[in-house]
């Protein structure tokens, strides 16, 4: 939130303290529906219209306006039917973000993060012990590039290793394109995925274990 707003403070006249104060409001939060955790997920990343002379309190209600917009009847439709909240879809966008930046991939990737929670298995999702370690001061101005065996015994509702289902809020503001691929996953049954060394930036998915850690040596061959 803080870097959202110090990225805002460039565009409008209103600066980065004001921005994040208001922003962070908790009677506008609770008001809202939203919760420390969850509230970067109200700012869609999208382009919009501002007056220079916006104020703070302004950019962030027009923001709430869009974000209301965004989730019509269909979409909150969709979520119901994942048995997710909005908060939650916006959490698992954020994951599936960071996972993959392909948008052809995105909706894969959703649903197989959707099977894992509809049986009841951990995540496991690297980015977020990347985001867990980030918020301990050793991992401070750093860049976690391979995530390690140490990264996986991180205590933090965050370690997707540990706890099970959704983590308490996003770890990144999530492209339009991971929201909409968590509504309009691709139904089908894998459960693991590594990085493909073929097609650097995507995955290979597998159904079984022994699938999956053949894919796996294959990758770390690589």
């Amino acid at each position: 939130m803080a870097d959202l707003a110090g990225r805002i403070s460039l565009q409008i006249e209103a600066d980065s303290l004001s921005l994040y104060n208001a922003m962070s409001d908790k009677s506008f939060l609770t008001n809202s529906g939203f919760s420390k955790s969850t509230a970067l997920g109200m700012y869609l990343p999208n382009s919009y219209e501002f007056f220079w002379n916006t104020s703070a309190d302004s950019f962030r209600d027009k923001m709430l306006t869009e974000y209301n917009r965004f989730w019509t009847d269909t979409r909150k439709a969709k979520a119901k039917e994942l048995n997710l909240t909005p908060n939650q879809v916006m959490t698992l966008a954020s994951i599936v973000y960071e996972e993959s930046k392909q948008k052809d991939e995105q909706p894969t990737v959703a649903g197989l993060y959707l099977n894992r929670l509809r049986i009841g298995m951990p995540l496991q999702a690297d980015p977020t012990l990347k985001f867990a370690a980030y918020q301990l001061p050793k991992y401070k101005n750093t860049i976690i590039r391979r995530v390690l065996n140490v990264h996986m015994e991180i205590d933090s509702p965050y370690n997707t290793y540990k706890n099970s289902g959704l983590p308490p809020g996003l770890i990144a503001m999530p492209d339009l394109s991971a929201i909409n691929a968590v509504l309009d996953y691709e139904s089908h049954k894998y459960l693991y995925m590594v990085a493909d060394a073929k097609r650097i930036g995507y995955h290979k998915f597998a159904k079984t274990l022994s699938q999956h850690n053949a894919n796996a040596r294959e990758y770390h061959r690589y």
